[in-house]
Order: structure tokens, then C-alpha cells, then sequence
């Protein structure tokens, strides 16, 4: 089905720059993605005449009900989508309609010296003939989760409108901080009030995420010795040369360039540094719990070894969990990936559960009590200049939400 108002809203959408800071010490991270969610998200919300609208402090979320239309008890079902964008540039956006793609051609990104080669992304073969939307070649295109804010937009337009649509309790979400990771601590799942939930945040219709990596990261800071270069020996310590010491002793191929499927990895995501000091942040991903605590003792015992053969604490470690595998919990809680399922049967879509290489909010909320798979919103090559959409893709999101509501509320009746 075609919705007319999911364009223009996603165009207004992804012109406001909502992008999160990891280096900032407040909570949303940025004031923008804090503005965005209350001067435009609460603002169309309240106009689409949803109930107990409202910002809630604590989770720095926005929060709204699609009131029930059925008189008999229907789980609460939610769902949320992310209104932060990532660590690239998200100023001036200029969205870019290319309509009626031929599947074979480049598509230049505005004026850029950039574009899209499908030989380079073949992805794109599949959207023949239908609308791609991506940025002007020097901003991201905010699709990662504008997608998805606008498709949780127009789904409940769409139920408000369309009375003879039969559901239960409708919660909606939108949150702020997920790619910087730290926007689920701060979850309300109280005062969300779902039974559960789902994450809109996928990217090719068909996708359908229960299963992610298990993740951690770490630091490392090493104090060097510096001293002159023509009396070094024996005397300096240099602190970058350590940090390459280290990393060379991770298994080499356990990198995010030269793993896939259910393989996991070692990735170094910065490195900074002089002969006196140097600091280096990773993060480690596994599908399998055990597999994390292998790699977190492997980072351990290299720093122990290290540390012991220069006589001092001179790496000092700092590791931390950031999420799990949610498959592990879900596996508890199969009706709700079966109610996915069979509304992606019913839209005609061939599903791919292939478990996704990252996490989504999704993995902590579940851990929190709040079972929440991820359903596609159509993003593609997410986090970059090359992000691109389809929206033909966010009209079958819409439609796969809306037939999930209507099968939750029949198999209620049931």
C-alpha cells in the first residue's frame, strides 16, 4: 500500500539534525536529538490525536498510545524507533529522490564526485523501477532510524484514520542515543507499559532480527618512556609502539574486515598517541556468551603478560559488557517472533533471520524484561554518504506493521 504523507514526513525528518555524541556527558547526549523529539515528534504525534503523549524525563524518550478498539484484552504490543543518527555529518542534509531506478546505473549523490555503483553495492539491482532516496554526498542520509521514526509515524496515522483496522493497545516509542549505545539503560520499560515490543530499525524488507552479537569494549592506556632518541636504548618505552605490540597479538584474523556470518571479531576503532602515552578503544563481538568471555580473557591475559614483563602496571585495562545475544532470551519467547513471521507471510515477503553482525536497542530492553526483536525499515548502507533508502521498502514496513497489530488482536480473540 501507498502512503502519501511517508515521504514528505521523512524528508522533513531527515533535514533536522539529530545526530548523538559519544563524548558528551549529558543524557539525550546531544540537545538536538533532544529538540527533534520534543519540538517535532511529540509536536506530529499530538496532531495525529494519539493519547498520553508525552516526554519522559528518565529515558529521554518520547512516549504515545494507539488507544484499543476492541472490547476484550489484547497484549500491549510496542513499538520504537531511534532518533538519534551516527558519527557522521548530519548537518544540511539534502535528500535526494531518484525515481524509477533502472537497476543498472550509478546514482550521483547531488553534485558530489560520489555516487552509487551497483556493481559496487549490487544490492541495488533488486529496486528496479522503484524510488531511491539518498543524501547529497557530503552528509549521511539519516535513514538509520528516520526510517523508521516516519514508518511508526505513518503506522499509527493509518490506525487512527482506519477505524475497521481491529487492534489492541498500541505503545510507541521513540528514543534517543542508540548509536552511541547508551540510550537503553535509560529505558522505561514501566512506563512504556508494553507486554512486548519491536525494534523498526532493519534495514531490506524481509529482514527480521532475534538473534545479534554479544558485545564488550575496552581501553587501553599505556604510559611510555620518552627520552632522547640518541640515548634510547635500553631506557625508552614508546607508549605507540607498545599499543602495536599488543594489537599483534590478537589473533589476526578476527577482524570485522575479514569475518562474517557467525564468525566474531576483535575491532580497534581508534588509536592516539605519542612515545610518552597512548590510549587505544576496542570493541569485541561474539555470537556466543562463552565465546565473549573467551576473547575478554584473551585482552586480559595479554595485558597481564605485558604488564609482567615490563615490571609495572604500565597498560592499564578498562573492559565492559554492553550487551548480550538476545537470541539467548528470545528463544523463551518464540510467539512473538512467530507473530513477525507470519505478518511477513501475509505481505508476500521471503524472511531472512540470518542473525544480524551488530545489536540493537532491542538486545538490552529484552534483558530488561522487555522481549523486542527488530523489523526492517528499509535503511541501507547505514552510517555514511552512501546511506541510501527505498520507499517502496517503508510502505511494506508500514504494511507488516499494521497486519502485526490486526493478527496480535485476532489471535487475543482466539
Amino acid at each position: 500500500m501507498e502512503y502519501p504523507n511517508l515521504l514528505p514526513r521523512f524528508l522533513k525528518y531527515v533535514k533536522v539534525n539529530s545526530r548523538s555524541d559519544e563524548h558528551s556527558d549529558r543524557f539525550p547526549s546531544t540537545e538536538r536529538e533532544e529538540n527533534f523529539q520534543k519540538n517535532v515528534i511529540m509536536k506530529d504525534l499530538e496532531e495525529l490525536g494519539l493519547s498520553d503523549v508525552h516526554y519522559n524525563q528518565k529515558a529521554g524518550s518520547v512516549i504515545a498510545e494507539i488507544p484499543s478498539n476492541v472490547d476484550y484484552d489484547v497484549p500491549v504490543m510496542g513499538f520504537l524507533a531511534h532518533s538519534d543518527t551516527a558519527d557522521f555529518n548530519s548537518e544540511n542534509v539534502k535528500p535526494q529522490i531518484h525515481e524509477n531506478y533502472d537497476g543498472e546505473s550509478k546514482i550521483q549523490l547531488g553534485d558530489s564526485e560520489f555516487y552509487l555503483d551497483p556493481k559496487v553495492f549490487p544490492h541495488l539491482k533488486n529496486y528496479k523501477g522503484q524510488t531511491i532516496i539518498t543524501a547529497s554526498g557530503d552528509t549521511l542520509l539519516g535513514g538509520d532510524d528516520k526510517c523508521g521514526v516516519s514508518e511508526l509515524m505513518t503506522f499509527a496515522e493509518y490506525l487512527m484514520n482506519h477505524p475497521e483496522v481491529k487492534h489492541g493497545k498500541i505503545r510507541l516509542a521513540f528514543t534517543p542515543d542508540e548509536e552511541i549505545g547508551t540510550g537503553a539503560e535509560h529505558f522505561d520499560v514501566k512506563d512504556f507499559g508494553a507486554d512486548f515490543a519491536f525494534t523498526v530499525d532493519g534495514e531490506a524488507p524481509g529482514k527480521l532480527d532475534w538473534g545479534t552479537f554479544s558485545a564488550a569494549q575496552f581501553s587501553l592506556d599505556i604510559q611510555g618512556v620518552n627520552v632522547h632518541p640518541a640515548v634510547a636504548k635500553g631506557q625508552m618505552i614508546n607508549a605507540v609502539q607498545v599499543g602495536i605490540d599488543f594489537h599483534n597479538q590478537l589473533p589476526e584474523h578476527d577482524r570485522p574486515e575479514h569475518t562474517d556470518g557467525r564468525e566474531g571479531f576483535f575491532h580497534l576503532m581508534s588509536f592516539n598517541g605519542t612515545v610518552d602515552n597512548a590510549h587505544l578503544d576496542y570493541i569485541i563481538r561474539d555470537f556466543e556468551r562463552d565465546g565473549l568471555e573467551e576473547r575478554k580473557n584473551l585482552v586480559k591475559s595479554i595485558v597481564d603478560k605485558m604488564n609482567a614483563e615490563f615490571g609495572t602496571e604500565r597498560i592499564k585495562l578498562k573492559m565492559w559488557d554492553q550487551y548480550y545475544n538476545m537470541a539467548d532470551e528470545l528463544k523463551k519467547h518464540m510467539d512473538i517472533v512467530d507473530l513477525a513471521r507470519d505478518a511477513y507471510k501475509a505481505e508476500g515477503l521471503e524472511i531472512n533471520e540470518d542473525p544480524v553482525r551488530g545489536g540493537t536497542d532491542g538486545s538490552q530492553l529484552t534483558y530488561m524484561g522487555l522481549p523486542c526483536p527488530n523489523i526492517f525499515a528499509g535503511e541501507e548502507n547505514m552510517h555514511g554518504r552512501y546511506e541510501y533508502t527505498v520507499l517502496e521498502s517503508m510502505y511494506k514496513a508500514v504494511d507488516v506493521m499494521i497486519k502485526m497489530a490486526e493478527l496480535n488482536a485476532e489471535r487475543a480473540k482466539q
